[in-house]
């Protein structure tokens, strides 16, 4: 390393959080400055790639690049590895911030908005230069697309390759003229005074690794295996250089520390490979193993590729950069290119995104309600359920395929070579041989297979792409610890290692890292199977001959001393015991989240937009039948409520008017006596004084009246 320490240096990048810019930042935070001018041995370069965030986090900041910038969404959070992020309202306040800074990077390869603020920058630090306290350097990160519409350096040998020297002569693709514009002003502005103000132009290949850029459509499409093959835009022979994110911050670094005469520069590594070549790649390292080649129109239906995407993937180039050889001191972390580092390249991509599988096995007797679980913990984190007789039916299908009489498929286009076609012979003549074995293990076994073809089905199973992408649920498999020791040993173990170590070396590919075991009593699992509908116990063995028989083989290989619980334990896998029958749930929803509390979150890509869209739909749908159904219910509710008050009302009119007959009948009765008391001592006495009232015509009737009565009246003597 450098004699002295080093004085740090601040450096602006724009977008932080894009691809590129995440990667670039985070690779110079940790480049000491001037490290490049230093040959590194292989020991320190060791070193310095097994370093983690956390060890270089807590380096000492002289020394170092200090990264500063902006984010190209304002709610994203800061990341770990700057020292500030700005949230730009004006350009004066931009300026004030670069004028800060020694080194000024900006990208424009992501987002083409950024161009006219690049230019803007350079420009309008190229008018503060008599203003600088130290000198400062601007590079603008281009892309490979000016080059795109260039004429070949000899038109009579295509295969001849651009390099550094022929920038003067590059023409740009129609999409790109707005870089190739900003790459021209930048140059120009860097000579004018080049000791204080030095400019530098990057074109850079495609970039991939980390989480991936553009070539990450390619990587989804395959690691979500929902598709047979991987689409190949075009006949997929046009030539796209390359280059690792990384590579590209190294590149980067370099021209910070050495200020190379040459001021426009090839970022591309040493691969020239087809986009056929590239995509072929990647489907075979992570999705379907096989491509199909569609018509370039159709690539504009995905809603993931942009019109900046499509060009990138259908440039045709042949590039070299003589002048990285030759100049730079690059830990390259993939010179050879994608193909050649397809391993690290896939590894870098599922670390990045989280894309880790998830390996579960469910243990348990028969009826405890294993596939219930399965099929509900294949749903909430995206796994794919290993049914052992779905796994022999599938792949003795698969088998028989591959034996039939071969189809030609019109929709592939020629994407299969030679080497292929011999493959598929042998394939053939294997899948002969396996499946005549198949047939005569069943017919000796009496429609059972052996142990041994089992373990082969269920491992080639689990040695799948999709499984080693996502993950599994193993449902109630390996059922002994022979069998387990079997299918998750390592084929090419010594024996002699194993009873050294005492622990069985297992194929970490395949092997789960969580065991559930559900237990139950017997009679717990008999009453269960009994309360069963006889839709669902019909061509089961959970009929009353077969489900005994079946609980007590379980019983059985389970209180061996070597059992598969203990397998597991060997391992230091150790199960998670649940006692079903403490939750009194037949959906068994409070038993899945248990599971899920043990296991923890996803580790897959999050809902799609089309899934979300369908989620939403359908919880729209639902609310809306629960709305109706509410409705309905409330309706029937007041309709009945009506009805009974109506009834009501009727059953009291009726008895209200028995209560007034009656009433009536009793005044009645009661009012004879006095109405012949009355006829008989007051109605004749009344006449006559009526009578004599008339005939005198008093002043005040009602007073002679009553004086008459008191006088005439037969009860007063």
């Amino acid at each position: 390393m450098a004699a002295g320490p080093a004085r740090s240096r601040r450096v602006f990048l724009n977008h932080l959080d894009s691809y590129c810019g995440r990667s670039v930042g985070e690779y110079l935070s940790r480049c000491v400055v001037g490290a490049s001018l230093e040959i590194i041995g292989e020991e320190e370069e060791e070193e310095d790639e097994n370093n983690s965030a956390d060890e270089v986090s807590s380096r000492p900041k002289e020394g170092v690049y200090q990264i500063v910038g902006t984010l190209s969404k304002p709610e994203s959070t800061k990341p770990c590895f700057a020292e500030e992020t700005y949230a730009v309202s004006s350009q004066k306040e931009l300026l004030s911030h670069l004028l800060e800074c020694e080194i000024v990077l900006y990208n424009i390869t992501e987002d083409a908005n950024q161009i006219e603020e690049a230019t803007w920058a350079a420009s309008a630090l190229h008018m503060e230069i008599e203003h600088f306290a130290t000198p400062k350097l601007f590079i603008l990160i281009s892309t490979i697309m000016s080059w795109a519409k260039s004429k070949p350096p000899d038109p009579e040998d295509p295969e001849i390759p651009f390099t550094d020297e022929d920038y003067r002569r590059r023409k740009s693709h129609p999409h790109f003229t707005d870089h190739i514009n900003a790459e021209k002003l930048i140059l120009k502005l860097g000579k004018t005074n080049k000791r204080r103000f030095s400019t530098y132009v990057v074109a850079s290949g495609l970039q991939y690794g980390a989480g991936e850029g553009v070539l990450h459509y390619f990587f989804k499409i395959g690691w979500l295996s929902e598709t047979p093959t991987i689409p190949v835009f075009g006949d997929g022979n046009n030539f796209i250089p390359t280059i690792h994110v990384l590579d590209l911050a190294a590149v980067l670094q370099n021209i910070a520390d050495h200020r190379p005469r040459s001021h426009y520069i090839l970022a591309v590594d040493v691969s020239m490979h087809t986009l056929q070549e590239l995509v072929k790649c990647i489907s075979k390292n992570v999705g379907p193993g096989k491509i199909e080649k569609i018509p370039k129109e159709n690539a504009f239906l995905s809603k993931e590729l942009t019109q900046m995407h499509l060009d990138m993937l259908l440039v045709n180039l042949r590039m070299e950069s003589v002048f990285l050889k030759e100049t730079f001191n690059i830990k390259w972390v993939a010179q050879a290119g994608l193909v050649e580092n397809i391993e690290q390249i896939v590894k870098e991509y599922k670390q990045s995104r989280g894309l880790l599988p998830l390996k579960v096995c469910i243990h348990g007797p028969p009826g405890v309600g294993k596939s219930t679980i399965a099929e509900e913990l294949c749903k909430h984190y995206k796994l794919h359920h290993i049914k052992i007789n779905a796994v022999i039916s599938e792949t003795i299908a698969n088998l028989e395929k591959i034996v039939g009489p071969k189809e030609l498929d019109s929709d592939r286009v020629g994407e299969e070579g030679d080497d292929d076609e011999e493959e598929e012979g042998k394939n053939t003549e294997a899948a002969h041989e396996l499946l005549a074995r198949i047939k005569a293990s069943m017919e000796q076994n009496a429609g059972h297979l052996d142990d041994q073809y089992v373990v082969k089905f269920v491992k080639d199973k689990l040695k799948s792409m999709p499984c080693r992408n996502q993950g599994y649920v193993l449902d109630g498999f390996p059922e002994t610890y022979d069998q387990a020791k079997d299918l998750f040993n390592l084929e090419s173990e010594d024996e002699e290692e194993e009873i050294k170590s005492k622990i069985p070396k297992c194929d970490k590919v395949i092997t789960p890292e969580f065991v559930i075991s559900l237990t139950a009593s017997d009679e717990f699992l008999i009453n269960r199977i009994i309360n069963l509908p006889e839709r669902i116990v019909a061509g089961t063995h959970y009929t009353q001959d077969q489900f005994p028989q079946s609980l007590n083989l379980f019983r059985e290989l389970n209180t061996d001393d070597e059992t598969v619980l203990n397998y597991f334990d060997e391992l230091e896998i150790h199960p998670q015991f649940i006692d079903v029958a403490k939750f009194e749930d037949p959906e068994n929803r409070f038993i899945v989240k248990e599971i899920i509390k043990e296991i923890g979150e996803p580790r897959n890509y999050g809902l799609t937009d089309a899934e979300k869209e369908n989620l939403e739909r359908k919880a729209a749908e639902e609310r809306l039948v629960k709305e109706a159904q509410e409705k309905a219910e409330q309706e029937r509710k007041e309709a009945e409520e009506r009805a009974e008050r109506m009834a009501n009302w009727e059953e009291w009119n009726k008895h209200l008017e028995e209560v007034k007959r009656q009433e009536q009948e009793l005044l009645e009765a009661q009012s004879i006596p006095l109405r012949n008391y009355l006829m008989k001592n007051v109605m004749p006495t009344l006449m006559q004084g009526i009578n004599e009232c008339c005939r005198i015509r008093p002043d005040d009737p009602v007073d002679f009246l009553a004086e008459y009565l008191f006088k005439n009246s037969p009860d007063i003597e």
